[in-house]
């Protein structure tokens, strides 16, 4: 199994960014994707920032996947979609529908996002003939019916014809708004934002009235209350699971992949999982459940 690093989803200053992924060249990462997935106001690196970091990353021997953004509103972020899907280098994560065609069209090989709505063997074979190389499995579904999927396109003829990614660390992104709910909170109009989400680098906690954490909010993304965390089912994975996806949330991330790598090797006791953290839709039980 390989292991990758997400693209990054919150707003971060450019240095604190071009520093992170600099550190994470020598990471454990095999794979490392790169760019703006949630609002397209977040400006601090450019789509030609983006391309550049990928092309100086791509020297230190990592793979490099350049994310599109997940919910497209405007022209302007079908122009940068368009960039991205001609880069002339780099394969795409494409996070939406869009993306998809506009790479088929161009006949670039191409990773289906976790944003992307592919519930079917069905659908995946509708992918591969398109393009896709991987796959990164929706964030709420479970092992049992990852297994039932796969097993269905093998009878397709098509299981050798893409890689499966999970993302197993992290706050999982659960939805998409053309609201901000960062701005919302600070009582700030969309357009008039201010960038506010940059003053919260691992997004926004908001807690029921009993005090449960339950959701992060992230700009127009509203993410999983408690990190999950499939640590422990690393075993469960094998020969299902290609690459194992770990969401940038701070420089502990870059930690957090060499314990994976650790546990892929073999290596290493189960790890006691704290309260804020859950693995429940892997076990196809509520979410926020934690199955130590």
């Amino acid at each position: 199994m390989k292991l990758s690093l997400g693209p990054l989803l919150y707003y971060w200053e450019k240095q604190t960014t071009e520093d992170f992924y600099h550190q994470a060249v020598s990471s454990e990462a095999d794979v490392i994707y790169l760019g703006e997935t949630v609002c397209s106001k977040r400006r601090e690196l450019k789509t030609r920032d983006w391309i550049n970091l990928a092309k100086e990353i791509n020297q230190e021997g990592k793979e490099i996947v350049l994310s599109s953004m997940a919910l497209l509103e405007a022209p302007s972020e079908i122009k940068v979609l368009k960039q991205l899907c001609e880069n002339g280098e780099f394969s795409v994560e494409a996070n939406d529908i869009g993306a998809i065609q506009l790479l088929s069209e161009k006949k670039i090989p191409f990773v289906v996002g976790p944003a992307i709505n592919c519930y079917n063997a069905h659908v995946l074979k509708l992918f591969v003939n398109q393009g896709m190389h991987r796959w990164v499995m929706p964030v709420e579904l479970s092992r049992d019916w990852l297994q039932r999927a796969l097993e269905d396109t093998k009878e397709m003829g098509i299981r050798d014809q893409f890689e499966v990614e999970v993302f197993s660390h992290g706050y999982l992104p659960l939805a998409y708004s053309a609201r901000c709910f960062t701005a919302r909170s600070e009582n700030k109009a969309k357009d008039d934002c201010e960038l506010c989400c940059i003053k919260y680098p691992q997004g926004r906690v908001t807690e029921t009235q009993e005090g449960q954490q339950v959701f992060v909010l992230n700009g127009i993304q509203t993410q999983s209350g408690y990190c999950y965390n499939l640590l422990n089912d690393v075993e469960s994975m094998r020969d299902l699971v290609d690459v194992i996806r770990v969401s940038p949330s701070s420089l502990d991330s870059l930690d957090t992949l060499k314990s994976f790598r650790d546990k892929i090797l073999g290596n290493g006791e189960k790890v006691k999982l704290d309260s804020l953290q859950c693995n429940g839709y892997w076990h196809q039980i509520a979410g926020l459940s934690l199955q130590n």
